[in-house]
């Protein structure tokens, strides 16, 4: 894929860490809560980016995910979905690799950055079944990357 001009918000994403420290203190209902909380604060994805191209297979819900490769030789990734709790989802697997060169996010183990976070028992295995598919595009698309 191309990378993409797009206008980037201003704000950084979470870090990981800092949003497992936040997800440690809450149960439940707040849980879900945060999650939605950091699908809205992912960038926004325009509509001619939710392309077959750019959908990941599996998941119960749709959700894309476009990288967009800067300058400096690292990857931001726009990611959206039509479920708030996916979306979410999506926010952190994100959140482990956003903005870091290509080389790194190829070579990182997102299920394990994940695993603090407990997803398969705080959520149904139809909110979690599309996440390895999400990872397995993302790592493909930076070893890409990384390779060119």
């Amino acid at each position: 894929m191309p990378a993409a001009h797009v206008t980037l918000n201003a704000n950084a994403m979470r870090s990981l860490e800092d949003i497992r420290e936040e997800y440690e203190f809450l149960d439940g209902d707040e849980r879900y809560r945060l999650l939605i909380e950091l699908g809205r604060e992912l960038d926004a994805m325009p509509d001619a980016l939710k392309t077959d191209a750019t959908k990941v297979r599996g998941c119960s819900a749709s959700v894309w995910v476009y990288p967009t490769a800067r300058e400096d030789g690292t990857l931001h990734f726009l990611a959206d979905s039509n479920a708030a709790i996916t979306k979410g989802i999506v926010a952190l697997v994100i959140s482990a690799v956003q903005d870091k060169p290509a080389a790194t996010v190829a070579q990182t183990d997102i299920a394990a950055a994940l695993e603090p976070f407990a997803l398969k028992k705080q959520l149904s295995s139809n909110r979690t079944q599309g996440v390895p598919n999400m990872i397995a595009l993302i790592r493909e698309t930076a070893a890409r990357y990384a390779a060119a």
